[in-house]
Order: structure tokens, then sequence, then C-alpha cells
């Protein structure tokens, strides 16, 4: 498993429609948040440690990534940059990593063809490899969360648990797992899923959905377990936990509570 004292790392996520920033609650209720690159830069300078680009109608419109959206995007980005949605082959992959990103994040595709994760982690390396899993269990337990795909409209059958562990088998360096009970709503991450998906695997497991105030961050890096947390709402829009620097602002008070953080912003 991978070290507690390995520094934790804060990811900026930007959900991408039609080449535009939005952010919505349970994947739902878009608002624009404004310009990729633009916002990619801001939240990089502000000490971000990577940057997430999905793509988040690729897939159910039947289109692949924007490419050139990408390529604006990874131009002037000195942070790691994972991309995706629309990638369904090794080639899809090829033109993301061509066009500048540094990681591959597959959801549906998958899915669909588990294959298609050695494939992309034999040709760049499994450390380019994210599995994004969309995660819904209500008020079950969670060994009941059940995977999502096409943008969360998708029920798949599939449990969150047992398909982080096979995505890991077939060559998956990380897990991004996103809440879809808790996105956007601000009211924490699903730290008992998070954990119970940490605990399946020895790759590193991204949180992601609900963060609302550095408390929730301080639990998902200690109860939930996470090896790195990703928000997009209270880094595009703010909110009343923090100032203009919000990113720098959470790495001290995460640092304030022990957790490590890669340090200075």
């Amino acid at each position: 498993m991978p070290s507690e004292r390995l520094a934790k790392r804060i990811i900026a996520c930007l959900d991408v429609d039609a080449g535009r920033v939005v952010k919505g609650v349970k994947f739902q209720q878009l608002r624009d948040a404004g310009d990729p690159a633009e916002l990619a830069r801001v939240h990089a300078a502000a000490g971000a440690d990577e940057i997430v680009m999905l793509d988040i109608t690729a897939t159910s419109e039947g289109r692949k990534t924007l490419v050139e959206t990408v390529r604006r995007t990874a131009h002037d980005l000195f942070v790691p940059f994972t991309v995706g949605g629309g990638v369904r082959t090794l080639e899809d992959a090829a033109r993301i990593f061509d066009a500048g990103a540094d990681k591959v994040s597959i959801n549906s595709a998958a899915v669909s063809n588990p294959a298609l994760i050695g494939e992309i982690a034999g040709r760049f390396g499994s450390q380019a490899v994210i599995i994004a899993i969309d995660a819904r269990r209500g008020a079950g337990p969670a060994d009941t969360a059940e995977v999502f795909v096409a943008g969360g409209r998708t029920a798949t059958g599939k449990k969150a648990l047992a398909w982080a562990r096979e995505a890991e088998e077939r060559g998956a360096g990380e897990i991004l797992l996103t809440s879809m009970d808790r996105d956007g709503t601000g009211i924490g991450f699903d730290c008992e899923l998070t954990a119970a998906i940490a605990g399946s695997v020895a790759i590193p497991v991204i949180a992601s959905g609900g963060a609302g105030n550095a408390q929730h961050f301080v639990e998902v890096f200690t109860a939930g377990k996470a090896d790195a947390a990703l928000a997009a709402s209270i880094f595009h829009f703010g909110n009343q936990h923090f100032g203009t620097n919000a990113v720098a602002e959470l790495k001290q008070i995460l640092l304030d509570h022990g957790i490590p953080m890669r340090w200075p912003c």
C-alpha cells in the first residue's frame, strides 16, 4: 500500500463541455466556470499539484475529446496534466498525449473494453493510465456502490470495489473515484467508500465529489485513506471558507493538521 508518509496531492478539476469549464450538482444543473486554459494556469499558479480536465459530454455525444482544447490548456502548464472523456482506443489516447497530456483518464471505454487498460499501459506505462470510477451507493454500504458510465447517465451493474481491483490487475496506475451522491454538494467526500476502495488496491486513489471546506480534505486524507483529493467548485467559484488563493490556504491548513503536502505552492 502507498506509504502514509508520502505527500498528499491537491488536484484541481476542469469539467469541460463544448470547450468551456462547467460545474453542476450530482452531474446535473451545469453552470459556466470559465475558459479551461485560463483556469488551469490560475490553479497551477495557486499551488495545485495536478490538473485534471474531463470532457464530460464526449462519450454521451459519441465524439472524441476536444484535442485542440487539450493542446491549448497544456501549453503553459508545468504540473502534471490528466485528460479524460471520449478516450475509446489506444489511438485516442496517443492523440491526447501528443497534445500535451501526461496521463489519460478512462471510464466508459474501460468498462466496455477492459483490455484497453492494458493496451494503453503497455504503450505509455501504468503511471499514465487513470481509471475513473463514477460510483453511486445511496444509503447502502460501501460494497454496494455501483459503477456508472456515460457521464453518470448509465448504470453498469458493476460493483465499484471489484472493478477497482480488476482495473489495477489490468495495469491502471491510479483510481479516480467520484462519489455521485456527493458530487457538487459541498457536504464532504464519501470517506467510507474512499477508504473501502483504498483498502482494496495498492495503487493511489484520488477522492472526488463533495468537497466544501478544509475539514473535508482533512477527513478524506485520514479516515478516507486517499492519496489525493480532487475538487472543482471551491477552486473555481470559491466559498465562505477560502479567500482568493484557495489552494495555498487549503495546503497550509492541511500542513497544520500534520498531513504532508507538496510545498511550497
